[in-house]
This record gives C-alpha cells, structure tokens and sequence, in this order.
C-alpha cells in the first residue's frame, strides 16, 4: 500500500509523464529567423551546426545551427503563428515544424499548416506548398511518403 504522500507523489508524476508526451518537438533552424526572439519562447533541446553544402541550398549561408525544441501543447498554436511571422523573408524557402503524437506543424512564412497524423493525406497539401516555394523535394522529408534527407 502507499501512504498517502508516496500516492500524490505517484500521480504527479504520472501527470507529468502524461502531459509530456503531448508537448511538441522539433527543429528550427537559426539561420531561417529574422526575429531570433522566438527562440526564448521555446525549450532548446539540443544544437547542432552543420556546414552548409550544395545540397542545402542556401549558398547565402556558411551553416545551419539547427535547434531541437519542446514546446507545450498549450502554446503551440500560440508559438507556431509567431514562428511564421518569425521566419527570414528575403528568402521564401524556409519552414520549421514540430509534432507529438497526434498533431504536426508545418511552418512557412505567414503560412502554418497542423496536421492530423492519423490523416497522412494532409501532407499532400503541404508538399505542394513547400515545392511552389522551390523548396527540394528532399527536404520536405516531414511526409511520411517522402524518404528522410540524410545529411
């Protein structure tokens, strides 16, 4: 049996555990912002600079400093408009997205697509999206019918 503290204990954390599954997680890519603030707004996981090659497909640029973040589910609306906003506009070609279990955004300039996971054929539109913009195929990898872009 628990005595009562150890079972507050408990289901705290269950909650905890629960709700952290909801959070969102994904990548933003520094160089992408034009209004770097919005990475106060998020919980940076992880950084990674990776040289920029051909394949990137921004020759402007010397790197990628690519972020890992959590967001809580209760901001991703929120987070997610002002990343659209956020993100660098001289070059159209830039998007950022983040997913949990049941929902994925996807991110372009004054664009935000949320997708359902258990509808994969809501990709569909957000690769036409991204293409129009001239973004390579290889890099809208966030589809499940798109192959990851190894780099």
């Amino acid at each position: 049996m628990f005595r009562l503290d150890q079972k507050e204990t408990f289901i705290k954390t269950l909650i905890f555990i629960n709700n952290m599954s909801k959070n969102f997680k994904g990548v933003i890519i520094e160089e992408s912002l034009e209004k770097k603030d919005i990475l106060k707004k998020v919980k940076i996981l992880k950084t990674k600079v990776e040289e920029v090659t051909p394949e990137h497909n921004t020759p402007y640029l010397k790197q990628w400093t690519l972020h890992t973040v959590e967001i809580f589910e209760n901001k991703a609306d929120e987070i997610a408009e002002e990343l659209s906003k956020s993100l660098e506009s001289s070059h159209g070609d830039w998007y950022a997205d983040f997913k949990n279990d049941s929902y994925h955004y996807i991110i372009f300039r004054n664009k935000v697509f949320k997708i359902d996971r258990a509808k994969p054929e809501q990709y569909d539109q957000v690769v036409k999206y991204g293409l129009s913009l001239g973004i390579p195929d290889y890099q809208l990898d966030f589809s499940p019918d798109i192959k990851e872009w190894e780099r």
